[in-house]
């Protein structure tokens, strides 16, 4: 995975460069730089259209009581989308205006879920596996006793975490 990453990072600089020398020898330089700056702006109008509209979407699943999974996953391709345009580059504009399509996007997401592992957690509580040394304690679970077993100050045993400046007074 890791070397698809690198070669698309040194091949999309040289085909984005070939594709201008293309572009500009078919139409011309002041065009082929024109072309650019409109799918620039394009970019951002299509992004402050359609991420409003998914925005009220968003909220809408939420005042239902449902989780808004996949709007969440169109919103980062509706901003993958923009930064796509905002690159100078026809490469890069090709595939951000295929990632404005509604239906582009529902085909990526579906792919994308389908190759990965989501865990959604309802009510903000975290799930840990029982495995991960981490102990949950609810209030109820768990008291402070000052036994004196401090040392014979007669204060509370500090914790190993604790080096006691926290208890320090002024």
């Amino acid at each position: 995975m890791g070397l698809y990453i690198i070669a698309a990072i040194l091949l999309l600089p040289l085909i984005e460069i070939a594709m201008f020398i293309w572009v500009g020898g078919l139409i011309g330089v002041f065009p082929t730089i024109l072309l650019t700056v409109i799918t620039a702006l394009a970019g951002t109008v299509m992004l402050r259209q359609q991420g409003l509209s998914l925005l009220m979407r968003m909220q809408t699943e939420l005042d239902a009581g449902r989780t808004p999974g996949n709007e969440v996953m169109q919103g980062a391709m509706i901003v993958l989308a923009s930064i796509l345009l905002l690159i100078p580059g026809f490469v890069t504009d090709a595939i951000g205006l295929l990632l404005f399509i509604p239906p582009v996007r529902e085909a990526l997401a579906r792919f994308i879920i389908a190759r990965s592992n989501v865990v959604i957690v309802e009510g903000g509580g975290g799930m840990r596996r029982p495995d991960d040394g981490v102990v949950d304690l609810d209030e109820a679970d768990w008291s402070e006793k000052n036994s004196g077993t401090g040392g014979g100050s007669g204060q509370p045993k500090l914790s190993p975490w604790q080096d006691g400046s926290d208890n320090a007074k002024p």
